[in-house]
């Protein structure tokens, strides 16, 4: 009875304290692409992703109800870091669902601007300044909040006098933006203000910890400053898992993030190298540390072995290096990955797969009637037939004297002719053996593709290529070639097509580098590097997020001043999230319905060769 009691007075006592609505709560999930849409109309990065935003601790004074209730002071701010948008999950600060969504829509306005200060209350009040300024429209949005948002602020004479005077400079920097420079010294922080960004985001050292950093860095040995080197991380204790949980099956390639669970009391390293721990707690976010009394008795690594020469493919060439682009250092890299090109050593003649035949069909015949029509050709050195006009021409030329010698007296009927090269980048990589349905895979959809791609274009007699790619780190980024531009499309190319199989990672800048070099060797008019994925880019190393998606883009900006044309087919439900960014709005193509990717592959390419 008494832990009913208690259970229903702390429900009471928190939902006074907390003041929320969640009546009018609005769910970031329901309005992330809209968020995502918004943030980079406004010029933010884009390639910054929307996602959820963790607590944090916040040290303000609390409230008569607060120190009742004894709730501990956590608020979820928004701020950004190299990969990410964060926001809120949920908003529920204001009575209305309008506000709460409003509230949304300011703070990544907020964010789009760029830091204008170290300090926190100097930076928000410049950013709103800066977006105000730069986006009139958001004038009344912002008004509505912050008449909404002072309401809630505490009365100056219901707290303490030291809380008096940093709630009078929050005011004034709320209602007069730029006029504060800096609180007043308090044991506490202000009450948080909702229409702001995070007052120290994570992984945010502040200058004078710096300064401190560096000191204490000329006092220690190499080693040790090795580890301060690392960063330092936002801790937090928590409870010991109860159990060890079982590996849950999800798409490989995804499995790229370390658990941030620390067990301390391991009696094992989790790794045999140094580098590479160190290379981990420096991706790593914070720490979650726990105490227990027993060693760590599983450990997971997760790698992917190359297979044996002998059931691998032929090499043709390796030790061809290209670039890489850093986006951290801002330079591009020269030499950091090692390409491969291979071709498969079962090269049997293979017939196209009957469940393809009645499709292929009908493709070739639609792309036959894409063909320019055959014409006369005149004048013409050789020929069918005599161009009596040029004959006629000849003759009165050479009475009178004004024959040049050349005699081009014949005419010949002959197709036209369409003067492009497009070649295909395939990718290959591991998570393309995910299924799709009951009864076949990714890969399978991807197989599907490549022989109705290369049936159409066969049917006009444009020249192209394709290649797979799949990448292990830097080195090898293994191009798999199933037609080079001077093969013949044949049943040899089509054993090609049969033998591919989900490979490694999707090193994707390396992929577009290499094959942007092979295209560029063919003399055409028109070139296009068509690429099919299915995912983001990553690798095992720092080429997963931000890095890989900086690499990527520049590499199609290079792709593009050698004056080819980049376009994308993606089968990735989230690609409208990063491909504008990396492929401009009419550079992508995203085919929702994974089965249709076969049959709308070559109709994009009709559309994007007419």
């Amino acid at each position: 009875m008494e832990e009913r009691v208690g259970e229903i007075w702390h429900n009471f006592i928190t939902r006074l304290a907390d003041k929320n609505y969640p009546d009018a709560e609005v769910e970031l999930v329901n309005i992330k692409k809209t968020i995502g849409i918004f943030f980079r109309a406004l010029g933010g990065d884009g390639s910054l992703s929307v996602a959820q935003t963790d607590e944090s601790e916040y040290t303000s004074e609390r409230s008569f109800l607060k120190r009742i209730a004894r709730s501990s002071e956590k608020y979820e701010f928004a701020w950004i870091d190299e990969n990410s948008l964060r926001l809120p999950k949920v908003i529920d600060y204001f009575p209305t669902k309008a506000l709460n969504k409003d509230l949304y829509l300011w703070l990544a306005a907020l964010a789009s601007i760029s830091k204008q200060s170290d300090s926190w209350i100097i930076d928000n009040q410049l950013r709103t300044q800066c977006a105000l300024a730069a986006f009139p429209g958001l004038k009344n949005l912002y008004q509505r909040l912050l008449t909404a948002h002072l309401e809630q602020r505490p009365e100056l004479d219901k707290i303490s006098k030291d809380e008096q005077k940093t709630e009078s400079i929050i005011l004034q920097a709320l209602n007069h933006s730029g006029s504060v420079v800096a609180l007043p010294k308090s044991k506490y922080m202000p009450r948080p203000v909702t229409l702001w960004l995070h007052p120290n985001p994570p992984n945010a050292l502040q200058k004078g910890d710096q300064e401190n950093l560096k000191d204490s860095d000329n006092q220690r040995t190499d080693k040790q400053k090795d580890a301060t080197d690392i960063g330092k991380k936002q801790a937090k204790r928590v409870d010991s898992p109860d159990e060890v949980r079982g590996l849950i099956t999800v798409r490989m390639e995804n499995l790229f993030t370390w658990g941030e669970f620390a067990n301390m009391d391991r009696s094992t390293d989790d790794d045999e190298d140094p580098e590479n721990a160190k290379d981990v707690a420096k991706d790593l976010d914070g720490l979650a540390i726990a105490r227990n009394q027993r060693a760590s008795k599983v450990q997971m690594k997760f790698d992917l072995d190359l297979p044996s020469e002998a059931m691998d493919d032929e090499v043709l060439e390796e030790g061809v290096l290209l670039p890489e682009w850093d986006w951290k250092k801002q330079t591009l890299i020269q030499d950091k990955c090692q390409v491969v090109s291979m071709v498969s050593t079962q090269q049997q003649d293979t017939s196209l797969p009957d469940h393809l035949k009645a499709t292929a069909k009908k493709l070739r015949n639609q792309f036959q009637a894409i063909t320019p029509a055959r014409t006369w050709h005149y004048a013409q050195s050789d020929g069918q037939e005599v161009d009596l006009d040029a004959y006629l021409k000849f003759k009165s030329d050479l009475m009178a004297g004004q024959h040049d010698g050349k005699s081009n007296l014949y005419k010949e009927l002959s197709s036209g002719a369409r003067d492009l090269s497009c070649l295909l980048l395939a990718d290959l990589s591991l998570s393309t053996d995910t299924w799709v349905n009951n009864d076949s895979r990714v890969i399978d959809v991807i197989q599907d593709s490549l022989y109705l791609f290369a049936e159409s274009l066969n049917a006009t007699g444009d020249r192209f290529g394709m290649v797979g790619f799949s990448s292990r780190k830097t080195n090898p980024i293994r191009i798999h070639t199933l037609k080079t531009f001077d093969e013949k499309y044949s049943g040899k190319i089509r054993s090609r097509i049969a033998q591919i199989k989900p490979g490694y990672y999707t090193r994707m800048g390396a992929g577009i580098r290499h094959a942007a070099n092979l295209l560029k060797e063919q003399v055409a008019t028109q070139q296009l590097l068509l690429i099919l994925t299915d995912g983001k880019p990553n690798d095992l190393d720092m080429y997963e997020g931000r890095y890989g998606i900086e690499d990527t883009k520049q590499a199609i900006l290079s792709a593009r001043a050698m004056g080819l044309k980049v376009f994308c087919v993606t089968i990735d439900e989230k690609g409208n999230d990063y491909l504008p960014n990396l492929f401009g709005t009419n550079g992508y193509a995203l085919v929702r319905k994974v089965t249709d990717l076969p049959k709308t592959l070559p109709m994009l390419y009709a559309r994007l060769t007419l």
